[in-house]
């Protein structure tokens, strides 16, 4: 079979040879890669590290490469949402598995590990400010997965059907889609401290997340309903933004990948603690030891 050459148009290469959003060059690419949303977290992932090799900024990608315990590692900003996610993961995967001088997928696939570390809110009462919680099953309100081919093959679709049936799903919304995190990658930095939960990752921050200033909502009883949700014995834990394109996408390249979170508001309690920065470099710290 003749080999697929990837068009100009389709995977944009700057000048310098990286590529097009992220400013990266496949030589700087490692194995394990730390996800941030906040450009600014990037610094506090690598005043860890024992050195620092590398350092590129472009938009909101901000990236530090370098070694923690004497093996390469990296931390990445993806900025807010589930269009960023799609950007990072392709271009990402395009630097471990395209050859950028032929524009032909590589013959021998290379497996990323991706890490995200983020804030997010709880939506039951029992999760305390400053839980980590992964996302075990991640529910995609933002319809990235389903402009691929073979999104079904990844999906829990029990789940989706169920959670469609039992919210009233509007029709006008993208269908949701559920996806694992990498079982392995869970069991290695879960352990005993940390939650693991079923985490939804929302196309927005204020209505799409039943959030209310000064547009009425379309389904202002949408949270009531998804935290009685329940299926299989599994509840939702909390809201976020991008843990189940990065997990889906992820599913569908052949990464491994997954999401953790500190709980930094409680919906149904309606407490917040906008002071999370302790808790997120501690959260920083186990999962660097651990990933």
């Amino acid at each position: 079979m003749e080999k697929r050459i990837i068009p100009s148009s389709e995977l944009i290469i700057n000048s310098d040879g990286s590529v097009f959003h992220l400013h990266l060059r496949p030589e700087m690419l490692t194995d394990r890669v730390i996800l941030v949303g906040d450009p600014g977290r990037v610094d506090i992932v690598a005043s860890f590290f024992d050195t620092k090799t590398f350092e590129v900024s472009s938009r909101e990608f901000h990236t530090i490469g370098g070694t923690y315990q004497g093996k390469p590692i990296m931390c990445l900003s993806h900025g807010i949402g589930p269009d960023n996610i799609d950007i990072v993961i392709n271009e990402l995967d395009a630097l471990a598995n395209i050859d950028f001088e032929t524009r032909e997928v590589n013959e021998q696939h290379r497996q990323l590990t991706l890490v995200r570390i983020g804030t997010s809110g709880a939506l039951q009462p029992e999760l305390k400010l400053g839980t980590p919680v992964i996302a075990e099953k991640a529910i995609g309100f933002d319809g990235v997965l389903n402009y691929y081919a073979g999104r079904n093959e990844v999906a829990d679709l029990d789940f989706e059907k169920a959670f469609i049936e039992k919210t009233a799903w509007n029709k006008l919304w993208a269908n949701p889609y559920v996806v694992n995190a990498d079982a392995e990658l869970v069991d290695r930095i879960g352990r005993d401290d940390m939650v693991r939960g079923n985490t939804i990752s929302a196309v927005g921050f204020y209505g799409p997340q039943g959030r209310q200033l000064r547009l009425p909502l379309a389904s202002p009883t949408l949270n009531h309903t998804i935290e009685q949700f329940e299926h299989n014995g599994r509840r939702i834990t909390n809201y976020e933004m991008e843990s189940a394109p990065l997990q889906g996408l992820g599913r569908l390249m052949g990464h491994r990948a997954m999401t953790v979170c500190t709980i930094i508001a409680n919906r149904m309690n309606t407490d917040a603690n906008p002071n999370y920065k302790t808790a997120v470099t501690d959260l920083i710290g186990t999962v660097l030891d651990r990933i």
